[in-house]
């Protein structure tokens, strides 16, 4: 492990778990669905939901980048860039709960989820289904619990380096503050004030409000 990374652990865990994203799974489970599945244009910001005509969605993103919101307070959950495939892990929650919305033109797919489930059994891919659905548990757990029990200092530092692990586009398009203050419950008042002071100590650099670059970000405020 580098100097780098012992000073950053939030980082650290953050990358780790990114590069254990399983891809080839992933694009196994897209390759077997994507036959009975629906292709729709998307824009930037469009929302996605869960349930159409009272009927359940599985959802594979081909391209580009969402976001996985809840419902009533608008928080961010979750990041995914494609590939990946939404709907097998919200089963059993209601479907007004969360919501999905792109982040940039993305190229999607839907069918229901029931035909989904048909062809994972069909097809035998509960390996490919198990290794979607443990990343995909780990991503949400790792961001609950490094925003439930710290100060806000480290909720910041962890949402910059998060941030900063993020897609270029992602990083272009939302500024540093709406994105921690869309994951966090910090008022936008101490997330600026901080964000203030990293920036007059030379630890990140912006531009016009959007993440450039981070230096060492001190581990105590």
């Amino acid at each position: 492990m580098s100097v780098f990374e012992q000073q950053n652990p939030f980082f650290t865990d953050n990358i780790t778990i990114l590069n254990k994203k399983p891809i080839a799974e992933i694009e196994q489970l897209i390759a077997k669905l994507n036959i009975k599945a629906n292709k729709f244009e998307t824009k930037p910001r469009q929302i996605i939901n869960y349930m159409d005509s009272n009927e359940r969605k599985c959802y594979l993103l081909h391209k580009g980048s969402v976001s996985l919101y809840r419902t009533i307070d608008g928080m961010v959950l979750n990041t995914e860039s494609a590939p990946y495939v939404f709907g097998m892990s919200t089963q059993l929650t209601d479907p007004d709960y969360i919501h999905i919305r792109t982040h940039d033109e993305s190229e999607v797919s839907w069918m229901p989820l029931e035909v989904a489930n048909e062809i994972i059994a069909l097809e035998n891919l509960w390996q490919s289904l198990s290794a979607l659905l443990i990343y995909t548990v780990t991503r949400v757990y790792d961001h609950c619990t490094k925003i439930s029990s710290l100060s806000s200092y480290d909720i910041i530092r962890y949402q910059l380096y998060e941030l900063m692990s993020e897609t270029q586009e992602i990083r272009n398009s939302l500024s540093i503050a709406n994105y921690i203050q869309s994951r966090t419950f910090l008022s936008r008042s101490s997330i600026m004030k901080i964000l203030a002071q990293l920036k007059t100590g030379g630890y990140i650099t912006t531009e016009r409000g959007c993440l450039i670059g981070i230096n060492n970000i001190p581990l105590r405020y």
